[in-house]
């Protein structure tokens, strides 16, 4: 056995024994539970407002705790800022609190960078230099691409949400209740990220924040363009007494004509796309199955 590891480079040992303890850090930074304070004060905060899935609520208990705070420390105030914009983008997923994105960044990087070590060190070239730090850069970034996705699709889907949520809004108002009582019963019956966004926003004008700050709080949180665009309506409206059911039917209509004309946009769109699949697969096999066999037939001549 000494002589087996006699012959292992003094790098490639290395190498493997940060991954082979890189392992069971990233599988602690996925699953590990926060302090128990910590615990604590967030079900205080949260008792009485009730978890809509209780798989959720559990997820966001469960939290990296004292690797969280170590990779907190070493990463850099900047990325966790951008972490932190992101996830609120994102909705702010239970599975995914910002912590144990961080310290899932530190440990992906540590495995990545030691797998590139040993390609590099197993067959030196210019390639594998590249492919090493590649890999370790995309690992880098893997968590904030994979909470720009989750993003951009709950972006995509509040703004299909909008115009109909604006409806239901416009209808409530138009028969006889408040805006906020229109909010509250459109958050109630909806099930989409929007619906969300408005029972929270209702809840943070529940326990004392300004509606014009609880508003324009929701309007920054989404960074949906249609959104803020509504938002601003009706803080203006609010702050200069226009009735809130004409800034509504009017939001209403403008939504829904921007929604059809994205789609007639998206349709438009698909002849472009379309061209090259066309040329790079559909058209070379057209050409070999229809040309092919006159080729053969003309070298086949000609040869003979």
């Amino acid at each position: 056995m000494g002589a087996v590891f006699a012959t292992v480079p003094g790098s490639v040992l290395a190498a493997a024994v940060v991954v082979a303890s890189a392992v069971p850090l990233l599988g602690w930074a996925l699953l590990a539970r926060p302090d128990a304070g910590a615990v604590q004060a967030r079900d205080n905060l949260l008792r009485g407002v009730g978890a809509a899935d209780p798989r959720a609520a559990a997820a966001e208990r469960s939290g990296p705790g004292l690797l969280a705070r170590l990779a907190g420390s070493l990463t850099p105030r900047g990325t966790v800022d951008r972490l932190n914009r992101l996830a609120g983008t994102a909705g702010r997923p239970a599975a995914w609190p910002v912590p144990r994105l961080v310290a899932a960044k530190l440990v992906l990087v540590v495995v990545a960078g030691t797998l590139g070590l040993l390609v590099v060190t197993g067959g030196p070239s210019v390639l594998t230099v590249i492919t090493a730090v590649a890999g370790t850069a995309v690992a880098w970034f893997l968590p904030e691409l994979l909470l720009f996705s989750r993003g951009q699709e709950r972006q995509e889907a509040i703004a299909l949400e909008l115009p109909d949520t604006l409806d239901q809004m416009t209808i409530a108002v138009e028969a006889g209740l408040g805006f906020e009582s229109a909010m509250a019963r459109a958050g109630s019956n909806g099930k989409g990220p929007l619906a969300e966004e408005l029972v929270r926003t209702l809840q943070d004008i529940a326990v004392g924040q300004p509606r014009r700050e609880a508003y324009l709080a929701l309007a920054e949180r989404t960074g949906v363009t249609d959104l803020r665009r509504f938002i601003r309506a009706v803080v203006q409206a609010d702050q200069y007494g226009v009735s809130i059911a004409d800034v509504l039917r009017t939001q209403a209509q403008e939504m829904r004509l921007k929604r059809r004309q994205r789609a007639e946009e998206k349709a438009m769109q698909i002849p472009v796309k379309v061209i090259f699949p066309l040329i790079l697969c559909i058209l070379p096999t057209l050409f070999i199955v229809l040309l092919g066999p006159a080729i053969m037939d003309i070298a086949a001549t000609f040869g003979g």
